[in-house]
């Protein structure tokens, strides 16, 4: 571990606190009574806060970082925001000492010399509780229950999040030992690893496991070299309840005293005090929990362990540490210091770590080290309590480097997979130097250019002087005590030193630094990485290159294979074999080790061993015939598929030798076996026969023969009770039947043998519907496959009778569905379709779109409306109609678009989404199915020599639309025309001024030519007539009794009470009705049932006789009177309205005034939701008027009546009688 200074900055006063934001991208700094807020990243002040009066002591970030809190001698504490401003101010009697955040509900607690306080967003006041001493420091659990106190006087006070005091820790000095600074553990679960031993205890190593190594075993060790055997814990480490508080919260204490201790919630120590020979002023966490800073009085910061083991120091000060912290997840340490000094320093931990063969020895926090067996997966950890320096392992030995010794273990047995430490020597000297390596009986230490060579009791046997840096060092066997070693030199300079030998050999120089060494199983050649990321690839004896290739960080020869080596680099692994094109896959991470098939890979701290296939390299041996060395590669690990590959090739080439061991290593061992095929290929098929059968394969005999075609001899070698061989033969035998075209045959020996597919297959292929049938009936309902197969063939052969047959009997409801619209059985599919409903789709759509195909279109809107595609019987209506404007047939036109407004309707109805823009659309589609109705009559007027339509309805319809088109004309609607036939029946009607109006509108436009001559004409004779209109013609308007004219500028409503004209929908006269609202509050049922309670009384009527005498003639005529109604109508009240205004004003009735109205009176239009009822009063009675209970179209009741009879249907939505009943 080292320390890196980022960065670094100086103010006047003392820092006594600092607090890093949650994100780590501000560090906010108590300096004076100033807060100063710094970018992490390069140092610069970002913003200086003032609003403290007196020196700042503490500050702290809340986790959800939001605000932050400052304390400081004006006893005043300010909260603040992310964006460094202040919002809330309170104070405290006496200076504020600390603050700190609950991690989990942001309850922020500031603490002063006498009492402490609570404070939460959600609270107005602070809460306050006195204690009896001065407090230093304090801190919140993880999750944020508790709250520890630590007092001047040497007491730790553990609260609750309410101020009361739960645990209290009384610590030895008492006041002589102030608690300085204390810290809960952050991390979230327990993974101290305790020991109740004393610390300094040197001859131990640590026991526990942990929980994230499954195979992790346990174990002490002792200078004796005694087993390192397994242990129980110790009473205090036995695992607590997932949910015990204090086996979750550990609490680490530094006071005066000079000393550090943990405590876990319930008050209980931890261990034993640790000495600091300081005094601290300062301790904190990383933010995960591993570490520990600490600084004060030493005048540095140093950095422990979780339990509290010094590891090192991260930064030297000139004067005091008052205030150290981790950055958020990250392994950044910001500094504080007495004169003003602020630092952040980067820690860098570097690996520690030795691999031998299939053994690899790391460091895990800082002080254990764990042996990982890369073969069996193992794992064993050795506790030091102090910090690991080096590590080397070889054989059965493992050297840890502590800071003032090394201590050598060795394995308890030469078991391979053994992982039973236990400490051979100790070496009690401290050692500086930059490699560690071990052999059987002597350390090597490397020291720049020096390498040393120490026996295990320490004493110094051997040392060699180098002319360049030592840059590798690796132990490449040898007897114990005669080890050699390879050195590569910064210089490029290789060399052997064997550790009984004075002399350093020499065994070639390049020109460039090395980075990496490894020598192959043979030691005849030697691989090189050097600073150019280059593999170099030597032969020893003779020092030539004999390849090199790019990109490489590591390197490893195959311990098993003499020209075999993988080298990684650029995320790449690559495998080379002799002198053949390298073979990369990718992968992350530097090589150390290469056994057979086994690659050991470090990618960051993790050695994983990866398993790669060996078949890339075979096969290049393969493709140089080079079979005796393909057969090596294969021997360390190839698929059953590569070692048949290379028996054949190897056959092949004639190279027996390689084919004969391939073929016995896979169990071809048998002469009996080998005779019998020699025998086959010679025809002597039955001596062969015998001795399979002799050599216990009869199946091989049955083979022989089934692949003859002699199926009688076949069947000597089944087994009696052997139905599956059984069934193999006879399906082979109609296997060859089928082959000679003897399909019959062939079906009754597939049937025997159960393959009913097969025989299904053939007798749909030739047709045979009666075969099929047979074999679908006698076939169980639960075999589907081949029922629906039969099902298949039976629609391919168009017998849809036996194929609806099948699939009733497996239940596949669904297929039958598709078949009844495939052949348009619509009956049938309706009536499935009714007890199914799931079905609906399959049937209506396919049903829909066979009635567009077949032009029946109206039937196809409805079919799909009723499967629920309402996008698809839009577009078919939306197509209707257009085709129906675009061919003149308008009525069709009209009666299309009321369709679609009813579609509308019903998609508001049902989607409350689109309901708006449905509404919308249903009323744009009515004004348009009103306005092609209608010009449905102007159309037959003007195109067709003879029509049946009265003057006056031409003259209705044609001022209706000319009304209702003063803003934009629909596609098809002509404005000539209609302004030609009003024009003309204005002209036959005596409505001169009118027609006068329309002619004068007709110049303006462009006139077809057949037109021509009679509108000028007309425009002509209409000048001789008088400027005026008949007033029979002038419509009146029922609410208010106003003549309305024939020309009118607000449309078809009257000119003085604004009250919409009703238009009967064959006539176009104006109907006597009146629209009526009804009150608030008042409903539609409610308003039917009080229309219906009492009928009005009836006027009195009486007659009486009048006597004329005229020219001598006498007469007398029998006159009928009415006597005027008791009492006035309360509708008829209604109907009055304040003259002069410009906007509408509805008829509102309340509950007096329906009760009073006859139902015979009242009309209403009971539209579907969302939409509301419309209710009409007739103010004529005795005219009656008949309404269309589904398009709620107005018509005279004797027009009705007359085209429903000529129709048989309602003349504007066709709906038949019938159904209307």
């Amino acid at each position: 571990m080292r320390a890196a200074l980022t960065w670094r900055d100086k103010v006047e006063q003392c820092i006594y606190d600092l607090a890093f934001k949650p994100d780590g991208t501000q560090l906010i700094i108590a300096s004076g009574n100033r807060l100063l807020v710094y970018d992490t990243s390069d140092g610069t002040l970002i913003q200086p806060l003032k609003a403290h009066k007196d020196t700042v002591y503490c500050v702290a970030y809340a986790k959800d970082g939001k605000r932050f809190a400052s304390g400081a001698a004006d006893k005043t504490v300010i909260i603040w925001t992310s964006k460094l401003e202040g919002i809330l101010k309170y104070t405290h009697n006496d200076s504020i000492q600390c603050v700190s955040y609950n991690p989990v509900t942001h309850q922020l607690a500031s603490c002063s010399s006498s009492d402490f306080g609570l404070w939460s967003p959600e609270q107005k006041s602070v809460n306050k509780h006195k204690v009896s001493n001065k407090i230093t420091c304090c801190s919140w659990t993880n999750d944020g229950q508790y709250l520890a106190l630590g007092l001047y006087n040497g007491i730790v006070s553990i609260r609750n999040k309410n101020g009361e005091e739960k645990v209290k820790i009384e610590r030895p000095g008492g006041s002589l030992s102030p608690v300085w600074s204390i810290s809960w553990n952050p991390s979230s679960r327990w993974e101290n690893l305790w020991s109740a031993r004393d610390s300094e205890e040197e001859d131990e190593a640590g026991h526990t496991c942990l929980e994230d190594i499954p195979v992790l075993k346990s174990i002490t060790c002792s200078s004796q070299g005694s087993e390192a055997e397994e242990e129980e814990r110790e009473e205090d480490e036995s695992p607590r309840n997932a949910g015990s508080d204090e086996h979750n919260d550990i609490l680490a204490v530094a006071d005066w005293g000079q000393r550090l201790s943990f405590y876990q919630l319930s008050g209980k120590q931890i261990g034993k005090d640790r000495v600091l020979n300081f005094d601290p002023c300062c301790v904190s966490y990383f933010s995960k929990g591993e570490y520990i800073l600490m600084g004060g009085s030493d005048k540095q910061v140093s950095l422990y362990t979780k339990d509290g083991v010094r590891l090192g120091t991260i930064g030297e000060q000139s004067t005091w540490v008052w205030t150290c912290k981790a950055k958020p997840d990250s392994n950044y340490v910001a500094v504080g210091t007495q004169d003003g000094t602020i630092s952040l320093y980067q820690l860098i931990f570097s690996t520690v770590h030795g691999l031998y063969k299939d053994r690899y020895a790391y460091r895990d926090s800082m002080t254990d080290v764990i042996v990982q067996h890369l073969i069996t997966e193992q794992k064993v950890r050795i506790k030091n309590r102090e910090l690991v320096k080096k590590i080397a392992i070889y054989k059965n030995r493992l050297a840890i480097q502590l800071p003032e010794k090394i201590q050598i273990f060795e394995l308890y047995s030469d078991d391979s997979s053994d992982m039973h430490y236990r400490v051979k020597e100790k070496i009690a000297k401290k050692f500086e130097c930059n490699l560690l390596v071990v052999c059987s009986e002597h350390i090597i230490l490397c020291q720049e250019k020096r390498l040393q060579c120490l026996s295990f009791s320490g004493t110094k046997e051997r040392e060699w002087v180098m002319e360049s840096l030592i840059r590798y060092i690796k132990v490449i066997g040898g007897p114990p005590g005669r080890e050699g070693l390879l050195v590569g030199l910064k210089n490029g300079q290789i060399l052997k030193i064997f550790v009984d030998n004075p002399f350093a050999i020499v065994l070639l120089k390049q020109s460039t630094a090395v980075r990496c060494l490894d020598m192959s199983a043979s030691r005849n050649k030697l691989a090189v990485v050097d600073e150019n990321d280059t593999c170099l690839v030597y032969d020893i004896n003779t020092k030539e290159l004999l390849f090199q290739e790019p990109n490489a960080n590591s390197v490893a020869w195959n311990t098993q294979c003499e020209d075999m080596l993988c080298f990684s680099g650029g995320g790449y692994l690559n495998i080379k074999a002799s002198n053949f094109p390298v073979h990369q896959q990718k992968l992350q991470g530097f090589v150390v080790g290469y056994n057979g098939s086994k690659i050991f890979c470090l990618h960051v701290f993790s050695m994983t061993a990866v398993e790669v296939p060996q078949s890339a390299p075979m096969y290049q041996y393969l493709e140089r015939k080079m079979f005796k060395e393909a057969y090596k590669i294969a021997c360390l690990g190839v698929t059953d598929t590569d070692w048949k590959e290379l028996a054949m090739e190897a056959l092949e080439g004639l190279e027996f030798e390689t084919a004969k061991k391939e073929r016995k290593k896979h169990g071809e061992n048998n002469n009996d076996l080998f005779l019998a095929e020699i025998y086959a290929y010679q025809g002597k098929f039955h001596e062969a026969a015998k001795l399979y059968k002799r050599s216990s394969h009869e199946n091989l005999a049955l083979d022989m023969y089934t692949d003859l075609r002699m199926f009688d001899y076949a069947k000597e070698f089944l087994g009696s009770e052997d139905l599956k061989e059984t069934k193999m033969l006879i399906t082979k035998q109609a296997d060859w039947a089928k082959n000679i075209n003897e399909p019959k045959a062939a079906v009754e020996m597939y049937m025997t043998a159960g393959e009913h597919l097969k025989a299904i297959e053939i007798s749909g292929d030739q047709g045979w519907v009666d075969v099929l049938i047979a074999i679908a009936r006698k076939l169980d309902k639960a075999e589907r496959e081949p029922l629906t197969k039969c099902a298949y063939y039976f629609k391919k052969l168009l017998n849809h009778g036996y194929a609806a047959e099948t699939y009733i009997k497996i239940g596949d409801l669904k297929a039958l569905t598709q078949l009844y619209v495939e052949t348009q059985q619509w009956d049938e599919a309706f009536a499935l379709c009714e007890k199914h409903l799931e079905f609906k789709d399959d049937v209506y759509v396919p049903y829909a779109q066979w009635l567009a195909e077949n032009d029946r279109f109206e039937e196809a809107q409805k079919a799909f409306h009723k499967a629920g595609r309402q996008t698809e019987a839009v577009k078919v209506l939306e197509q209707l109609t257009h085709n129906a404007v675009v061919e003149s047939r308008f009525n069709d036109a009209g009666y299309y678009y009321w369709m679609l407004s009813m579609q509308c309707l019903d998609i508001a109805q049902d989607n409350e989404e689109q309901k708006t823009e449905m509404l919308k659309k249903f009323r744009h589609f009515q004004h348009l199915a009103e306005l092609y109705h209608a010009y449905h009559f102007i159309h037959k007027c003007t195109e067709e020599p003879f029509n049946h339509y009265l003057p006056e309805t031409l003259f209705n319809v044609s001022r209706f639309l000319l009304h209702s088109l003063t803003k934009e004309t629909p596609l098809g609607i002509s404005k000539v025309n209609t302004l030609f036939a009003l024009a003309k029946q204005s002209k036959a009607l005596g409505a001169y001024k009118l027609a006068r109006h329309a002619y004068d509108k007709l110049q303006g436009l462009q006139i077809p030519a057949r037109f021509q001559k009679s509108v000028e004409l007309g425009s002509l004779t209409i000048r001789s007539k008088p400027f005026h209109d008949s007033e029979e013609l002038v419509p009146l308007c029922y609410r208010c009794s106003t003549h309305n004219p024939l020309l009118n500028n607000l449309g078809n409503v009257c000119i003085n009470c604004r009250q919409p004209f009703v238009f009967a929908a064959s006539s176009y006269d104006v109907l006597h009705l009146v629209e009526f609202y009804l009150e608030d509050g008042i409903t539609d049922e409610e308003a039917v049932a009080l229309i219906d309670l009492e009928v009005p009384r009836l006027n009195k009527i009486g007659s009486e006789w009048q006597e004329q005498m005229s020219n001598g003639v006498q007469t007398m005529r029998l006159l009928y009177k009415v006597d005027e109604i008791e009492e006035d109508d309360p509708f008829t009240a209604k109907l009055s309205f304040e003259q002069g205004g410009s906007e509408f004003v509805p008829v509102v009735v309340n509950r007096a005034i329906l009760k009073s109205m006859s139902r015979r009176d009242v009309l209403i239009k009971r539209w579907s939701k969302p939409l509301q009822w419309q209710y009409f009063r007739s103010l004529l009675p005795d005219n009656p008027i008949t309404m269309c209970s589904f398009c709620f179209q107005m018509f005279h009741s004797e027009d009705y009546e007359l085209l429903v009879l000529q129709h048989n249907c309602c003349p504007y939505c066709r709906r038949k009688i019938d159904e209307s009943s």
